[in-house]
């Protein structure tokens, strides 16, 4: 039995998705990629934006046809809003819904030890479900049961500690897809990042759909850093994307400890102030500034990426001035530039006056060229720096390459010793290029 998977869209899905590919690998079931031919293929999918959704029926369109007697297994928010639609993209999908996703792992068991004839696969698939289901009581603590033994792709780990979202932002479907925000446990946190940390990861990327709202009884997610800070030790850690109303000084200097990297993704949206109103988000550019600069102060030369969407119902030549003045003035190290894509059921769906797609795609030009500027100015003042690098993979010249705390690929060279995948090693950088860069080696690094 052949498994393959495509995911779509978040680090929470590629977490799940990791999650899904333990589960099926430790039922005896074969992973192949999702180019060669399977008898199962699961798609995660996305419905921030129409191309997501575009590309997710695509895939499973694909997937479908390529082997009618195959399986396809559709998850994720899209199948959570369009059920209906996904089924209907072929005769041998199975969807499974958000709220009751975790059951696929329990389903890898189930086809780890399917014999019979693969063209009744679906409808034995189709009637386990069922009766999973209904014999099973769903519970916020299932939201959580991706926990990997090993992440297949990756020498990070990843952990999820939040799922679900309570800003209803007007542009976000994913609020309505995945719910109210729901936090795991504090305890359980620690729990699994000292197994991790017994595993040999040096790195764990601490994710979910919105950690900003992390809550476990009276921890926020500051308390909840210290606390990682105080009862783990042996890997650094990454934070996925955060919110700028709540990086107050309080956080920041949690932030300051060596073990977080100095890579900070903040999801703006906007430079305009009116367009932040009108999306409902909840700050305006200048606490913004104040969050770049309060991490500034307590890192130093941080890279910093964020968001932007262009295109917003309403917005003018002057809104578009104030995100480019946003992006310049604060040298924002890298951006993620979304043109505006009305989601169904969302408030800015219906929302006045709309920018013509070709202006909004000139907008995104513009935005663009200014963030690759920041980019390579930030590379280019990091020469001579000494960084530390988790090596990723080798090639077969010998040549490792990896990512420092700062998120930049890198080539590294002059290494004298036995070295593995996963390891940290601190380098000083002698040359970079637009993408990556090259850097000596210069020793191990134990974290403490």
């Amino acid at each position: 039995m052949k498994a393959a998977f495509y995911t779509l869209g978040c680090k929470l899905n590629q977490v799940e998705t990791e999650a899904l590919i333990s589960a099926f690998n430790e039922q005896g079931v074969s992973i192949v990629s999702a180019e060669n031919v399977a008898d199962i293929y699961i798609v995660n999918t996305c419905t921030v934006t129409s191309k997501s959704e575009q590309k997710a029926r695509r895939m499973i369109r694909k997937f479908s046809r390529s082997n009618s007697s195959s399986l396809v297994i559709a998850t994720g928010c899209y199948v959570q809003m369009e059920e209906e639609e996904v089924v209907s993209l072929g005769d041998n999908v199975v969807t499974v819904s958000l709220d009751d996703k975790d059951t696929i792992l329990d389903l890898a068991a189930f086809i780890g030890s399917y014999d019979s004839d693969l063209k009744e696969l679906k409808n034995r698939t189709a009637l386990w479900l069922q009766e999973h289901l209904a014999s099973s009581e769903s519970d916020e603590s299932d939201r959580f049961r991706y926990s990997p033994a090993d992440f297949n792709f990756h020498s990070r780990a990843f952990l999820k500690i939040q799922d679900g979202c309570d800003n209803h932002c007007a542009y976000c479907r994913v609020t309505i897809a995945r719910g109210a925000s729901v936090s795991l446990e504090a305890e359980e946190i620690i729990r699994r990042l000292n197994k991790l940390a017994e595993k040999g990861y040096r790195e764990v990327v601490l994710t979910g759909i919105n950690i900003d709202s992390y809550q476990s009884g009276d921890r926020d997610l500051a308390q909840l850093l210290q606390m990682i800070l105080e009862e783990t030790k042996g890997f650094r850690i990454r934070l996925s994307s955060l919110e700028p109303d709540t990086l107050t000084e309080r956080m920041c200097l949690v932030l300051a400890n060596e073990r977080i990297c100095p890579h900070f993704h903040l999801s703006v949206q906007s430079g305009s102030d009116s367009i932040l109103k009108s999306m409902k988000r909840h700050y305006d550019s200048e606490t913004v500034r104040t969050a770049v600069k309060q991490l500034r102060a307590v890192k130093d030369d941080p890279f910093i990426s964020t968001d932007i969407i262009v295109g917003f119902p309403g917005e003018t030549e002057e809104d578009l001035a104030e995100s480019m003045k946003l992006l310049t003035e604060l040298n924002f190290a890298g951006a993620h530039v979304f043109p505006f894509s009305p989601r169904p059921g969302t408030d800015a769906e219906n929302m006045t006056p709309k920018i013509p797609e070709r202006e909004t795609a000139i907008r995104a030009r513009k935005l663009r060229a200014a963030a690759a500027q920041s980019y390579e100015a930030y590379v280019k003042r990091s020469i001579g720096k000494k960084v530390t690098i988790l090596l990723e993979q080798v090639d077969d010249e010998g040549l490792w390459y990896g990512f420092s705390e700062t998120y930049i690929k890198f080539t590294i060279r002059n290494i004298k010793e036995n070295m593995h995948t996963g390891e940290l090693v601190e380098c000083e950088i002698v040359s970079m290029t637009k993408g990556s860069g090259s850097a000596v080696f210069l020793k191990k690094i134990q974290m403490s």
